[in-house]
């Protein structure tokens, strides 16, 4: 029923575990968890025990079959005492004090309940205005973002989901230069994905090469004017050098703003598939591609009674989680059922093309993606229609587009489409409505050793045409594609495309149509190759704009894979001296390095250690002392000679004996702790890196602090940032692998994802 990597996936991060990290629920009994939970809230709209326990067998029978999957925090937590479980919330940032740490209070507690959050900071007013009523000068939307960023770091989800965040500003605000760079360097802001808050009036002065004007949020004041290409240019070199900003096009998701007068929407979640208002919450769910196909005298064809089936079942499913959702707070409560908005998207569309003989990059897949998703919002509408009039509509629906049209239903929005990273993982299918990313691959397993992991479809036709070898799949795991291997029959490598092979154009043509049928948006990765150009970038803006994409993020390959290299202006460099005879020199420090960063508890607080490598070895460490304080002048102190003695030659062991067991009183006299002292925790992290570096290559996972909640089945910490390895790429922390991008977010296979 699940493959044994969707099982490995549910067991590490889904499944109920006891206060040592043990799990103690099976798959099965998961998804009858979610299924109960979820069909008891129709006993409050006079369904009997009969008529509950056949919706809950429906539902679970849904889940299980692999046609349908709830976002994450349904799977997680319904029916156990968190109970939150929807993924998208927006928060408003009110220019003032009070309000932005009120929001920032917010945030934490939705972080903390496993789901994202979206913030527009456009009503702070810019950097450098003057505060009236403190006299004081404000210090901009940057500097508070930074806040945030900060606060994320500060909330670990329980190992399951770590905060993530969607900044937007709009690009009218004075700071929307300031903004633009703000992640210029890939380790600032990393909690976030930013897109920047496009209008119609910036893309038409953008067409004529005027300028536009800058509006101070605080009273409606023209401050300045910019160049609009020079900005748009500024826009697209940052997209093109780290994939960020994304873009958002503003007024095109305020003409689909279902409901104008409760107010215009501002921001995103963090993955800029669902635009909200100010504390809006929703739930989403997606369908299964892949299992909507159907074949009849050797002809393979989408099936619409399954896909209909599978819409007006999910339809309910995703109502009925608004009723039984636990939101973090009243407010979002509140106002998430004024709405009543939901998100039915779909999963594995690459899946059903493949089934269908279709290429991605084509007429008929563009033709496909619009009739499925118009089938899913004609159909997902009649579903909540039949729901108002059984329950009532929406409590805004008098005043809302549906009112003025006089259609009862019972949400406000019912489609979206997500990047679906970890459920599509459950259901074994591509993700959202991207194309497959790969379709073999090397994967580390223990020991060292690697497997090599096929597509079934792809292996199933190259055996068809009788030219299947284990040879052939290991080459075109190693290249990436199946394009240019010509041994492979050409109407293979036709339909058998991935992500790299599409160009730029088609990825946007099959966004569009998906976006023309979605009542909400459509999260989707416009990939690049390494050598695109920004003309290329700017180019796939431009289309997305004119195809009317709510928004659109941008990926070149290889471009955020390592920390940004900051320039400036050419030094010389200095000749090396001569080494004076029986003087010991430290070789030079290499320009690469990789390593990992350890958390110890230390008698003061916590001290961060990091050890890095290169070709030779171990050559350096660097600590740094948590707020708890410390000695940290002794301790980089340490650190410094410690890296000159290896970079140095002298041999690791002599360094260690030095260091191990010198005992600092204030860390003796707590018992439980691992270490004797800052120089004993030093040397214990080098032990340990020494081996897992040496080990694994330099792919080493982050330990957090062992707490039950954040240990997975394995007893292993589970990990929350990706990491760069030997080949300068960020792998997973969990298995290794590369990672790939999707939605403005990385993924793995096995599970793992990071926004921001």
């Amino acid at each position: 029923m699940f493959t044994q990597n969707a099982r490995t996936v549910l067991e590490r991060r889904y499944l109920a575990k006891d206060e040592n990290g043990k799990v103690v629920e099976t798959v099965e009994e998961m998804f009858r968890r979610v299924a109960s939970t979820i069909a008891a809230a129709d006993a409050a709209y006079g369904k009997g025990e009969d008529e509950i326990k056949r919706l809950e067998d429906e539902f679970y029978e849904m889940m299980t079959e692999c046609e349908f999957m709830p976002n994450s925090p349904t799977l997680m937590n319904a029916g156990r005492p968190l109970g939150q479980l929807s993924a998208c919330f927006v928060l408003p940032v009110g220019d003032s004090m009070s309000d932005i740490f009120d929001t920032l209070k917010y945030a934490a507690l939705v972080h903390q309940s496993g789901g994202g959050t979206g913030f527009s900071f456009s009503r702070l007013r810019q950097e450098g205005s003057i505060v009236r009523s403190t006299g004081g000068v404000a210090s901009g939307p940057v500097s508070f973002m930074k806040v945030f960023n900060a606060a994320t770091e500060a909330v670990k989800q329980g190992g399951t989901r770590r905060g993530a965040n969607m900044g937007m500003l709009r690009i009218d605000h004075p700071d929307i230069l300031r903004f633009i760079d703000c992640k210029e360097n890939n380790n600032e802001i990393n909690n976030f994905n930013i897109s920047v808050a496009i209008t119609d009036k910036f893309m038409e002065a953008v067409e004529k090469g005027e300028k536009y004007e800058l509006i101070a949020p605080n009273n409606g004041e023209v401050v300045g004017t910019l160049d609009a290409r020079e900005v748009f240019e500024k826009i697209i070199d940052a997209a093109w050098r780290n994939g960020e900003p994304g873009v958002v096009f503003i007024d095109e998701m305020n003409r689909y703003n279902p409901t104008p007068a409760l107010g215009e929407i501002e921001s995103t979640n963090p993955c800029g598939e669902q635009p909200l208002l100010p504390y809006e919450a929703c739930n989403l769910g997606s369908i299964n591609l892949s299992l909507c196909v159907t074949e009849e005298d050797g002809i393979r064809s989408i099936d619409y009674d399954k896909l209909t089936e599978i819409v007006h079942k999910a339809v309910h499913f995703l109502d009925n989680v608004i009723d039984v959702n636990h939101y973090p707070l009243p407010i979002i409560d509140e106002t998430t059922k004024r709405t009543r908005k939901i998100g039915l998207g779909i999963m594995g569309f690459a899946d059903m093309l493949l089934k269908l003989g279709v290429p991605y990059n084509s007429v008929e897949a563009e033709q496909a993606a619009e009739e499925v998703m118009s089938l899913i919002q004609s159909e997902g509408r009649k579903a909540s229609c039949e729901l108002a009039a059984e329950r009532g509509v929406f409590p805004a629906w008098k005043d809302s587009v549906f009112g003025k049209e006089n259609l009862e239903i019972r949400n406000a929005t019912v489609t979206t489409i997500a990047p679906t990273g970890t459920i599509s993982i459950i259901a074994d299918a591509s993700g959202g409505c991207e194309p497959l990313f790969a379709y073999a691959f090397t994967k580390n397993v223990m020991d060292g050793d690697k497997l090599l992991v096929c597509n079934d479809m792809l292996v199933e036709k190259l055996k068809e045409y009788g030219v299947y070898s284990e040879e052939l799949m290991q080459r075109i795991a190693d290249e990436g594609t199946l394009a240019h291997i010509e041994e492979i029959p050409e109407e293979i490598r036709r339909v058998f495309v991935c992500a790299h092979d599409i160009s730029p154009e088609w990825h946007i043509r099959i966004q569009a149509a998906f976006q023309k049928y979605t009542d909400n948006a459509v999260s989707k990765t416009i990939n690049f190759p390494n050598s695109a150009t920004r003309e290329e970038v700017k180019e796939a803006y431009l289309l997305a704009y004119k195809l009317k994409c709510k928004g659109t993020t941008v990926y070149r390959d290889g471009s955020r894979d390592s920390q940004v290299l900051t320039t400036g202006s050419a030094k010389k460099e200095e000749p090396i001296p001569a080494p004076i005879p029986g003087v010991i020199v430290p070789r030079p420090r290499p320009n690469l390095t990789w390593g990992a960063t350890e958390k110890m508890k230390i008698g003061c607080g916590s001290l961060f250690i990091t050890v890095n490598r290169d070709e030779q070895g171990i050559c350096e460490v660097f600590t740094s002392t948590g707020k708890g304080g410390g000695c940290p002048s002794q301790s980089e102190a340490t650190a410094r000679l410690v890296s000159i003695a290896l970079r140095a030659g002298i041999s690791q062991d002599e360094i260690l004996a030095q260091l191990k067991g010198i005992r600092c009183p204030s860390t003796v006299r707590q018992p439980g702790l691992k270490c004797t002292s800052c120089p004993d925790a030093i040397a214990r992290t080098i032990v340990k890196m020494s081996k897992m570096l040496g080990n694994a290559g330099g792919i080493v996972v982050e330990e957090e602090e062992e707490t039950p909640s954040k240990k997975a089945d394995d007893g292993k910490p589970v990990s929350n940032k990706p990491v760069v390895g030997p080949d300068d790429k960020l792998h997973c922390p969990d298995c290794g692998k590369l990672l790939r991008h999707e939605g403005g977010c990385t993924i793995c296979d096995c599970g793992f994802s990071h926004c921001g």
